[in-house]
């Protein structure tokens, strides 16, 4: 944390001007920024049921492509961020 106290007789807008400064040097602000929407790892459960509910989809839709009662659906191209 930085840690920033009043001088003397110093405005408040030259104590964050201050503030804002240390806290850019220290790197903090960077840091909080990557991880602010990093997800956390799921745990060994909870990817093991993913992992069988995608080989159950691609199962079924194997079996529907083979006795020929797929229907294609036409996928619209993703607008990537």
């Amino acid at each position: 944390m930085v840690d920033v106290k009043r001088k003397k007789g110093e405005s408040f807008e030259s104590l964050l001007r201050r503030f804002s400064r240390r806290l850019q040097q220290s790197g903090k602000q960077l840091e909080v920024r990557k991880l602010r929407y990093r997800a956390s790892k799921p745990n060994k459960n909870k990817q093991r049921e993913s992992a069988l509910r995608r080989i159950e989809i691609r199962e079924k839709r194997e079996y529907l492509a083979r006795i020929g009662q797929l229907k294609e659906e036409v996928r619209q191209p993703s607008r990537g961020r």
